[in-house]
């Protein structure tokens, strides 16, 4: 059986991504590192519409953890394996360069960047014996813009945008395909702590994003109707930055 791994996908945009793809036949793996209580919630909304979902909890920025969950997962799962990857789980530690603590840089990368790098590579083995994989990264328009305030969150999802365009070139003749998606401002947990009433005037289309309207281009992506599409990087962010 083939299943969606969504690594933060118990809130947010990860949340709205694993009841996307639940939707679409995939059994779901909902990884989170220690909200169990809101993965929970995750898991029992998929089975509730007669999905299937179970829990993996593991701190994707943690080489160890991460080798020791998918062990585990592949024990438990020994006809199975993951064909569809969501790189989700990210963190954010606003500030400004001058004032940035050390914790506040790596924390950032490690998470997004490091943790793409220890699942990932983790993965891909099943994906290239099995000749088919989707493996879909969550950057952000901090990846491609860059914003100020956002140093360590800019720098991390710029470099895993060039990561995604040379694994792609990697894997593709195994028609394993690997895309990033890059979401403008999106109203989620994230975005929460930021003033969507002003910011939403930069946006041409005059609102923050959903996380459904997300889920709904990652969902594509790891659909058959993409499988000649491979390392791109697609806006979504309501003509704010093209």
């Amino acid at each position: 059986m083939k299943y969606a791994l969504v690594t933060g996908g118990s809130r947010g945009l990860g949340k709205a991504v694993a009841l996307r793809l639940s939707r679409m036949g995939l059994p779901i793996v909902i990884n989170y590192r220690s909200n169990q209580a809101s993965a929970e919630e995750v898991k029992a909304e998929i089975e509730a519409a007669g999905g299937i979902a179970e829990l993996l909890p593991f701190d994707v920025a943690s080489p160890q953890a991460v080798e020791e969950a998918v062990e585990k997962w592949t024990a438990e799962h020994p006809d199975d394996y993951i064909d569809v990857l969501i790189n989700n789980a990210g963190i954010r530690m606003d500030n400004l360069m001058i004032f940035m603590q050390n914790e506040q840089w790596h924390n950032v990368v490690d998470t997004t960047l490091n943790g793409f790098f220890y699942l990932t590579r983790r993965l891909l083995k099943d994906m290239l014996t099995h000749r088919h994989g989707r493996i879909i990264n969550m950057a952000s328009l901090s990846g491609i813009k860059g914003l100020p305030g956002q140093v360590n969150y800019s720098a991390a999802k710029a470099a895993l945008i060039g990561a995604t365009k040379a694994l792609a070139q990697e894997v593709a003749p195994r028609k394993v395909t690997v895309n990033a998606v890059a979401p403008g401002f999106i109203a989620s947990d994230m975005t929460k702590d930021l003033n969507e009433g002003e910011l939403k005037k930069l946006v041409p289309m005059n609102r923050f994003g959903k996380p459904d309207e997300v889920a709904a281009l990652v969902a594509f992506l790891a659909s058959d109707d993409a499988a000649y599409i491979t390392g791109e990087v697609v806006s979504i962010n309501g003509g704010l930055y093209t």
